[in-house]
């Protein structure tokens, strides 16, 4: 897109003060313009639909919904649909599930403010932008073919697998993910089978053996 025109930036994060402070980071930009944010990926998607945003600042952890399957739910609704993960979780098993679901960019909230500038921009104008870290850590990982034990699950048995390894119960994530209990369970059953893991107690201890959370 041409550098003197507005891009259109959708915000999608949980807490309405990060939001106002991503808000005024960007809107020093003149070139780039809010037009709406979402504290879900429900809403996420709604506003997807209504406002056609160039650009979609996704975060991961978001109640209902989460911000991979929102990611995935917009592209496959829109395939340009161009989404920019800005997100807490630094593990490049998140970075490669995000690129999966079609996200065209991957940054931390640790990164200083100007690299969300950047970001946006570089994927506005049909780049993918990767922090370089992340980037070169996804690339040693895959030279030593490291993908993990969880490549084999879905998006969806993703977002569980991740959720019972924190020890979320089957009620809680099924509250938290806007499923039924029994939806869950057969998610638990199914992912626990691919794993080979017999309970949650050894599915913790798996995902904090890999790095993925923390004892």
């Amino acid at each position: 897109m041409r550098r003197d025109s507005v891009t259109k930036v959708l915000l999608v994060d949980d807490h309405a003060v990060v939001r106002a402070g991503y808000r005024t980071l960007l809107e020093d930009e003149s070139h780039l313009k809010i037009v709406a944010e979402a504290d879900s990926g429900e809403a996420a998607c709604r506003a997807f639909g209504v406002y056609r945003p160039n650009v979609t600042v996704m975060d991961l952890s978001l109640p209902g919904m989460s911000g991979l399957e929102a990611t995935r739910r917009i592209v496959h609704r829109d395939p340009g649909a161009r989404v920019l993960v800005f997100s807490m979780h630094e593990d490049t098993v998140f970075v490669e599930r995000a690129l999966q679901a079609g996200a065209r960019g991957y940054i931390t909230k640790d990164s200083a403010p100007e690299t969300l500038v950047t970001a946006v921009m570089r994927v506005a104008e049909g780049s993918v932008y990767v922090d370089q870290q992340l980037a070169q850590h996804l690339a040693v990982q895959k030279s030593r073919d490291e993908d993990g034990p969880w490549s084999c699950l879905s998006t969806r048995e993703f977002e569980i697998f991740y959720l019972l390894a924190q020890g979320l119960t089957s009620a809680r994530i099924a509250e938290r993910l806007s499923l039924s209990a029994k939806t869950v369970a057969n998610y638990s059953t199914q992912i626990k089978a691919k794993l080979e893991v017999e309970g949650q107690g050894e599915l913790i201890r798996l995902a904090i053996r890999r790095g993925l959370v923390s004892a």
